[in-house]
């Protein structure tokens, strides 16, 4: 999915008098599975512009940006923040990792060698955070999944039409079992872990880190131009090899 707003627009660079070169009949993955492999790279009519982004990849040497989102399901300026800011520059810079870690100020209680929750937009936004955190354990399609269900009107609704989209082999089932087993609970313990750690403790939702690190200036200028930050971020982190 990363690779789809690039290859879209490489692709309609590279054909002939400007128009895209749509894919082929053969072609049955959707576009955000394009590049998985060389058949589906051939028969979708995207080799050469495959090829090149692996290339640009594989002669970079420094490590990613790392960017971690703390946040809540159905906090508006999570969504906001994760819908128009964090997901459209993941898909343009590939010099960037992110962490998403549905928790925010939610509440944990021990109870019986279990843990229940309480959370800042009530029970409907413990189920999203829940679903979402099983989803980013069960396939590596979870950040468009989670972007598809935070631009949706329905958060949660709309979890299963999201998945048949990018990850048709994962059902809604599944996930529901993780979300109401052991798994998903220990799952959301570790949120809740990570969440608990930050230092300094969050204060509010979305809290961003940029490698691991926390300020107000950090935050401000994620939160107004994510895209500049990573890229000057980058940056430095080259400037300091050299």
């Amino acid at each position: 999915m990363r690779l789809l707003l690039p290859l879209l627009l490489a692709v309609w660079v590279s054909a002939p008098f400007g128009c895209c070169s749509l894919p082929t009949s053969s072609c049955l993955q959707p576009p955000a599975k394009w590049c998985s492999s060389l058949d589906s790279a051939v028969q979708c009519g995207v080799l050469k512009q495959c090829l090149e982004s692996d290339f640009s990849r594989s002669r970079r040497t420094e490590e990613p940006v790392q960017v971690g989102l703390y946040y809540e399901s159905l906090c508006p300026g999570c969504r906001k923040f994760l819908t128009e800011m964090l997901f459209p520059t993941y898909l343009l810079l590939d010099i960037m990792s992110v962490t998403l870690v549905p928790y925010g100020n939610a509440q944990e209680t021990p109870v019986a060698q279990k843990y229940t929750y309480e959370c800042q937009h009530g029970k409907q936004e413990c189920l999203g955070n829940m679903i979402e955190t099983c989803i980013m354990n069960m396939t590596d399609m979870a950040f468009p999944i989670i972007f598809c269900m935070e631009s949706s009107a329905d958060v949660i609704g709309s979890a299963e039409s999201c998945l048949k989209v990018y990850a048709p082999d994962l059902s809604m089932d599944k996930v529901m079992s993780c979300v109401n087993g052991d798994m998903g609970m220990q799952l959301m313990h570790q949120n809740a872990l990570q969440t608990k750690a930050l230092n300094p403790p969050h204060q509010y939702v979305p809290w961003i880190t940029i490698n691991g690190v926390h300020t107000e200036d950090l935050q401000e200028k994620a939160m107004s131009s994510l895209f500049t930050l990573v890229c000057s971020m980058y940056k430095v982190q080259l400037m300091s090899l050299i």
